[in-house]
């Protein structure tokens, strides 16, 4: 795993993209940034296994590395088919090469393109880790409501998301601890700095209430905050079985 020193020196800030200098250290990027994140992938685990229904898809929107899309794999049944989902070529890329590296039984599909584009049929199971608060919240119900829409009774989408908080003490406080956990991890001062500034404006946070409402709204009947750690939460949320 290489380590990630995108922001180790000084250097112009531009918007944060998933590009090659990225995709070649993300697996350490997102283990040293996102704390509580092994446990959102062994939950997906244990959330496949019990809500993925043979012969359905089961979709991983934003797969990057395919680390969510190998988990679901490992977790379902031969009949049914993973299609990972990401619009960075050097993140589908690498994906491609992790997944034929696996010799799990069920099939997978790794496409190349923007997740609002893709079109979600028979689906038992869906992630989105991280990956929403990289779309313009304009279009995040619209998303949403495609996921549902395409979703079997019963379905399950797993929702993993960046938070912010309605009161400045409590936004304040999981800020620091995140920046404190970031220096544990061996991040530099300068490199949380420049990695914060690229991904202003890129990366846009929303409360856990606002998600929670907004996949009411979507079409799903319950949702559940199934996880968080600092400014980091995993929603759960099923749609309807039929009557």
């Amino acid at each position: 795993m290489k380590k990630d020193t995108v922001y180790a020196a000084p250097r112009r800030i531009e918007a944060f993209e998933f590009d090659e200098r990225v995709a070649d250290v993300f697996e350490n990027m997102i283990r040293r940034s996102v704390p509580g994140y092994a446990l959102v992938l062994e939950l997906l685990g244990v959330i496949t296994e019990q809500y993925g229904r043979p012969r359905t898809n089961c979709y991983d929107l934003g797969c990057s590395l395919g680390a969510s899309t190998l988990v679901m794999r490992r977790h379902l049944p031969a009949s049914c088919r993973v299609i990972g989902v990401d619009n960075s070529p050097a993140m589908a890329d690498r994906c491609r090469a992790n997944v034929a590296r696996d010799h799990s039984a069920a099939d997978v599909e790794i496409r190349c393109e923007a997740m609002q584009d893709t079109t979600i049929d028979n689906a038992s199971v869906v992630a989105m880790n991280f990956t929403l608060q990289f779309i313009p919240p304009a279009e995040r119900y619209d998303m949403l409501a495609r996921i549902a829409r395409g979703m079997v009774p019963g379905g399950a989408l797993v929702l993993s998301e960046k938070v912010c908080f309605d009161d400045n003490e409590t936004q304040h406080a999981m800020t620091d601890l995140h920046h404190r956990f970031k220096r544990h991890q061996g991040y530099s001062d300068l490199e949380i700095a420049q990695k914060r500034a690229a991904l202003e404006n890129v990366l846009v946070p929303e409360t856990a209430a606002a998600h929670i409402d907004r996949l009411h709204a979507a079409g799903f009947s319950e949702v559940h905050e199934i996880e968080r750690c600092l400014s980091f939460s995993s929603f759960l949320a099923i749609r309807q079985e039929q009557a």
